[in-house]
């Protein structure tokens, strides 16, 4: 699996969290963490022996390198990684508990990767002899600037013969609706695989599944018809999603699916105890992304995929630290949690 070469773009960011599940009102220190869609998604990729890459801009500062260790660190490479700009965004992630829901607050607008110019990235060179190219939704909406160079990244990777996949990863507090649904129709023309979590395909293209996610009701069969509709519309070859059935901020059932047009799949559910939700759609893409470089079944990619997200949210921080050999037990049924001796 090391010769397969996945390019990932996007934004990795410096995240305070409280610690304790203390809220941001009583806290006196924040947990440094560093993570972001795309990087997440890399980092999964590196731990199950990919040759992982993650593309972004930096700041030439100590913050800016001290995200950049961290990648380095966990396996991803950091070659095309350019450097200048003024800031690392920042966030500020309230962990929810019980009844009390997850808060988090941005403070990333003009930061060094959504000021970035297309000079900065060198398509041809970064996707010589690549297999995969992946970004999120967020990346394009950072700034009109940004969503310019992913519509020039996306085209090249197409020129290059790389399969693309996007998660769509709307977020209210980055763009709106309208906005999104405009640049996101542009991208997807030249998209082969999109991950759409329950909200995503509604706020973005206006298609509903059919699922109340604040009862925490899912409609697993509505999921057939949404992607049937992402791929009419979008020609696309395969369409995933994680689904979230919210019983509380601690406690969450899981489950994902995947439709190529002709098979639909559905992992087994998992009722998750959660350390920490951050990241769980995005090791969700880094096992779906790795099961189909390896050429795995549907049924077992939908299986290998909700397992590495259901171990993720066990995780402190963004990052998925988990082994193949972790998710594939997982996936094979044994999910006792017993201590191994």
């Amino acid at each position: 699996m090391m010769s397969k070469k996945v390019i990932t773009f996007g934004e990795i960011m410096l995240r305070l969290t409280p610690p304790d599940y203390k809220r941001f009102i009583q806290t006196d220190s924040f947990n440094v963490i560093y993570g972001g869609g795309e990087a997440n998604t890399a980092v999964s990729l590196a731990n199950y022996g990919l040759d992982a890459h993650f593309v972004s801009k930096l700041p030439e500062n100590p913050i800016g390198q001290a995200a950049l260790n961290e990648l380095r660190r966990y396996g991803v490479k950091t070659d095309y990684i350019a450097r200048g700009g003024d800031r690392l965004g920042i966030y500020y992630c309230e962990n929810g508990a019980s009844q009390r829901p997850s808060n988090v607050i941005y403070d990333r607008a003009y930061s060094a990767i959504a000021e970035a110019e297309s000079e900065d990235f060198d398509w041809k060179e970064i996707f010589a002899d690549a297999d995969w190219f992946h970004f999120t939704g967020i990346t394009p909406a950072l700034s009109k600037r940004m969503s310019e160079v992913t519509l020039e990244a996306v085209q090249a990777a197409k020129k290059a013969g790389i399969k693309v996949s996007c998660d769509l990863n709307y977020r209210a507090k980055l763009w709106s609706k309208e906005r999104a649904g405009e640049v996101m129709s542009g991208l997807m023309e030249y998209v082969d695989i999109v991950i759409a979590n329950e909200e995503d395909a509604e706020m973005v293209f206006g298609i509903k599944s059919g699922s109340d996610i604040t009862s925490g009701e899912i409609n697993v069969e509505g999921y057939r018809d949404v992607a049937g509709q992402l791929i009419d519309r979008f020609d696309l070859e395969l369409v995933g999603s994680h689904l979230r059935i919210s019983h509380s901020a601690s406690d969450n059932g899981w489950l994902v699916v995947l439709y190529n047009g002709e098979e639909f799949v559905q992992s087994k559910k998992y009722d998750i105890h959660i350390v920490d939700r951050v990241g769980g759609g995005d090791s969700f893409a880094g096992g779906l992304i790795y099961s189909l470089l390896s050429e795995k079944s549907l049924q077992q990619a939908v299986e290998f995929g909700a397992a590495a997200s259901c171990l993720k949210q066990s995780i402190p921080g963004d990052f998925n630290h988990v082994s193949v050999k972790e998710v594939e037990t997982l996936a094979g049924g044994n999910a006792s949690g017993r201590v191994k001796r």
